[in-house]
């Protein structure tokens, strides 16, 4: 293990995205997000996925030169075809006609599709709270979740994320969960690690439950809560997919596979402007409080520090200087 900073991560992944064929625009956004899911701990959306990154750019499965096109469907809707690149670039060109049209209207909508996969949705409406709006998100992902009471795999883990404004440029809470019971990333990196789950995260193909991640990874995921966390999956199904224009998750293959189509993936915003409220503040503040009244209670996402420097695998950094060489030439 080696310490390393969040300016040498975001500097190296930077880097190998370049190496790979990423223009600058989305070598940068793409090193950000990864900096900021190291910084605040989430190991599954940080440098755990900068190689699969290269080597689907690599292999064309992400379009790394991609330029995304943003288009006004209605004057509080924008919609950005991110052109099967990645999802962080589409973002950024969308966000500040969102953030006007929200300022006008109070209400924005912002559609990403046929993007890569997001990774850390909340990464997206933490930058829409900063900017002093709520932001809600959702996506969806490769097919890991069954109904409840089947085997037959339909929706992916598809995250929601919320995130509010305090009104001073932080967040007043912000929570970014997949509507199953664990992240799909938790399950691979349990796997390797040769280590088991806990059960209620997963069934196996014939649908009983299991403490073996590759047994849950033929298998499906439980989805939180049962039908409630169902119902919230297929909510962010159809936003992800049915308001952006991408496919469906049952369509989706796995993420991290280094070659096959593109993911084609949906991100669905939501922008709202507490301003159009004259109580927003007060029943913001008042909650808060009321949270805070026993040791130890938070509003989800408060007090997160990000860290100065984070500990790394050494083999993964060795890897990752590999990948900023770029790809090795064919024998």
């Amino acid at each position: 293990m080696g310490h390393h900073t969040l300016d040498e991560i975001e500097s190296l992944t930077k880097r190998a995205l370049l190496a790979h064929g990423a223009t600058p625009f989305a070598a940068t956004e793409v090193a950000r997000a990864v900096r900021a899911a190291e910084g605040h701990g989430n190991k599954i959306c940080g440098l755990y996925y900068v190689e699969s990154y290269c080597l689907q750019l690599e292999s064309g499965r992400v379009i790394g030169d991609a330029a995304p096109v943003v288009s006004t469907p209605r004057p509080a809707a924008l919609h950005v075809d991110a052109q099967f690149g990645f999802a962080q670039p589409a973002f950024a060109l969308g966000l500040i006609p969102a953030l006007d049209a929200a300022r006008q209207f109070g209400t924005a909508t912002l559609a990403v599709g046929h993007a890569h996969t997001c990774t850390s949705l909340g990464y997206f409406t933490e930058q829409i709270a900063r900017a002093g709006f709520i932001g809600i998100g959702f996506t969806n992902a490769s097919p890991i979740v069954a109904a409840p009471d089947g085997k037959t795999r339909v929706i992916g883990t598809n995250p929601i994320a919320f995130s509010v404004p305090d009104g001073a440029g932080g967040l007043a809470m912000q929570f970014d969960q997949s509507t199953t019971t664990v992240a799909l990333g938790k399950i691979t990196m349990a796997k390797a690690l040769g280590q088991q789950i806990p059960l209620g995260w997963a069934l196996d193909e014939d649908g009983k439950p299991t403490t073996d991640p590759e047994a849950a990874l033929q298998g499906s995921l439980v989805s939180t809560g049962g039908h409630k966390g169902w119902g919230f999956g297929l909510m962010a199904e159809i936003l992800a997919a049915g308001m952006t224009g991408s496919v469906l998750s049952a369509s989706v293959k796995p993420l991290k596979a280094p070659v096959g189509p593109p993911h084609d993936l949906g991100q669905f915003y939501i922008l709202i402007d507490p301003g159009t409220s004259a109580a927003f503040d007060a029943r913001l503040a008042a909650l808060a409080q009321l949270v805070a009244q026993d040791e130890g209670a938070r509003m989800p996402g408060q007090n997160r520090q990000m860290a100065d420097e984070v500990e790394v695998d050494a083999g993964t950094w060795s890897r990752l200087e590999e990948l900023a060489e770029g790809p090795k030439p064919s024998a």
